[in-house]
């Protein structure tokens, strides 16, 4: 008998050509939609882009012939990714609300919904692969990149179980985006010219700085800059007595004070800002652009620095917290005293850079060959070896 598969449509061009590839393997599909926001005091246009969103996926479903239904999740998202995410940028972190909205939503409760209701896997048009394999008899299943380069979304399923992976297909992974394109346009779907949605994960057309303001009140503070010979970027010593000693060293952040710099700005909220940000300061007359290098929420200060190789912006090392350490491969975990040799990046579509993973009491160190740029707490960090994606976990 044929197995059961419930795809969330979404309404663009992925989903779309993922719920028809499934069709022709001879799956039984579903097409389900995910309406996950409907706090109109929050969106930012008069446009309400989840109805047009779930147009087109019905449109698509129909075309297909699928059946299709909406689920309304809201109430979930809500308490799981909008309050969180407020929760982080007043504590001045950086969330990564794709990340957490594949694991809490889509891999989860959407998830939950589709074997409840009958599905034998959910399928999604992520760019990225799943393969199973056995070791020591027992069934793993890997998460690969996406055969595309340009569109590998690995990055934002490194938060999946092995439990989760079991059940989930992605059909599209192994195609480049032009061919998916192409294969929307044959069928003549409504979703094959449609871009691709840059907004907050299925909030729809809501830009990040506007959402907060709605929660988080403005407050006035100072912008101070601070200088490329700060005495705090002394070159590193020599010789460390240990590893751990070189570990803290190297993920260890610089601590500013307002006195540190001079004040060339003001700013509406230091949670607005991230590290590595440029836009939004409105200083000019500087010889180079300023960057924020830190923020310090408590004191409402932003500290910047000029240009993009200011030392403010670097490390070599960062540390994940134990509680925060998440193995995709859970066979591979290592223990306490263990290292190994990854490739990482610290966010979507950098290009992973070699590092070394340190597992200590502490929790879990990574310690880059080269210093990386706007390393920022609460953004999730992530490790592979070749094309398979073995952990992450959220940069402490």
């Amino acid at each position: 008998m044929a197995k059961t598969v419930i795809v969330g449509l979404s309404g663009g061009v992925d989903s779309s050509v993922a719920a028809y590839l499934l069709k022709e393997q001879g799956y039984n599909v579903i097409g389900l939609f995910m309406k996950n926001w409907h706090d109109e005091s929050v969106t930012i246009s008069a446009e309400c882009p989840w109805l047009e969103d779930s147009n087109d996926a019905l449109i698509v479903a129909e075309k297909l012939g699928i059946p299709f239904q909406t689920v309304d999740l809201s109430e979930q998202y809500k308490s799981r990714i909008v309050d969180y995410m407020f929760e982080e940028y007043k504590q001045g972190r950086t969330p990564n609300p794709d990340v957490l909205c594949n694991r809490e939503i889509k891999f989860d409760v959407f998830l939950e919904i589709a074997l409840s209701l009958g599905a034998d896997f959910v399928a999604t048009g992520h760019y990225c692969q799943r393969e199973t394999t056995t070791i020591n008899n027992k069934e793993i299943h890997q998460l690969l990149a996406g055969a595309d380069p340009n569109k590998d979304q690995s990055y934002f399923l490194c938060q999946l179980t092995q439990a989760q992976l079991s059940k989930v297909l992605f059909p599209i992974g192994h195609l480049q985006k032009s061919a998916v394109r192409e294969i929307a346009a044959s069928l003549d779907l409504i979703t094959a010219d449609k871009k691709d949605s840059q907004g907050l994960c299925f909030i729809g057309k809501v830009r990040l700085p506007d959402f907060l303001q709605q929660q988080l009140a403005p407050k006035k503070g100072s912008i101070v800059e601070i200088p490329n010979d700060f005495n705090a970027y002394a070159s590193a010593p020599e010789a460390f007595d240990s590893t751990i000693a070189m570990l803290h060293y190297h993920a260890a952040k610089t601590h500013y004070t307002a006195t540190d710099g001079q004040v060339v700005g003001e700013h509406d909220g230091a949670h607005y800002f991230t590290k590595g940000q440029r836009k939004g300061l409105g200083v000019g007359g500087t010889v180079e652009p300023l960057f924020v290098i830190d923020t310090d929420v408590k004191e409402n200060i932003i500290y910047t620095g000029q240009g993009k190789q200011h030392p403010g912006l670097y490390r070599r090392g960062l540390l994940v917290k134990t509680n925060d350490i998440h193995w995709v491969r859970e066979d591979l975990q290592l223990a306490v005293g263990e290292q190994m040799e990854v490739m990482a990046r610290i966010r979507y579509r950098q290009p992973l850079e070699k590092a070394t993973l340190f597992r200590e009491k502490e929790g879990l160190f990574v310690l880059f060959d080269h210093p990386q740029s706007a390393i920022a707490e609460g953004q999730f960090v992530a490790w592979h070896q070749g094309e398979e994606l073995l952990g992450s976990g959220v940069i402490s």
